[in-house]
């Protein structure tokens, strides 16, 4: 009876069904332990924003800390990898709560929320374009760190050099 109830399918023999609750299990429980993983890592970042007397979240510690161990290979990717990317997806659905917390609160709300609006767009542009300065500033330290490494000895006269605003030495 557990056989056909197990394996969904009453001609399957009982090594297959035993394979595939094994197999099933192993893929569960990589999960199970990626999740826990990263849960403890985050459960090392409350406890140290118990002890260290910052006004800083225990969850951005943890952050910091998941960032350092995977930077330095202490965990390496593959360890959350997965989990991390189911996550990722369902994103979006952790900030239903959120929502719906801001419509309890609309009272409260309401009567500052034109400041909010006009902060949150203005922010958003500021971001936007530091954000964009930012790596502008990189890539121009990375290209000429990559053209310090190649150098060529240029002509007198090249055309490179003078299309650049450079004079041209005949």
């Amino acid at each position: 009876m557990w056989f056909t109830i197990a394996s969904g399918n009453p001609d399957r023999s009982l090594f297959e069904v035993k394979y595939v609750l094994i197999r099933g299990e192993t893929y569960y429980m990589k999960y199970l332990k990626q999740f826990c993983l990263i849960l403890a890592v985050t459960c090392v970042g409350e406890v140290l924003s118990l002890l260290i007397d910052l006004p800083v979240p225990g969850s951005i510690y943890g952050l910091v800390l998941m960032f350092l161990l995977l930077l330095f290979k202490i965990i390496p990717v593959e360890a959350v990898k997965e989990t991390g990317e189911f996550l990722i997806e369902i994103m979006p659905v952790m900030f239903i709560p959120a929502a719906v917390g801001l419509l309890e609160a609309w009272g409260t709300l309401k009567p500052v929320l034109l400041p909010v609006c006009v902060i949150t767009v203005v922010s958003t542009f500021v971001v936007m374009f530091v954000t964009g300065k930012v790596t502008d500033a990189v890539i121009r330290i990375v290209s000429k760190k990559e053209a310090g490494k190649e150098k060529v000895p240029r002509k007198e006269n090249d055309p490179v050099k003078a299309g650049r605003g450079e004079e041209r030495h005949e």
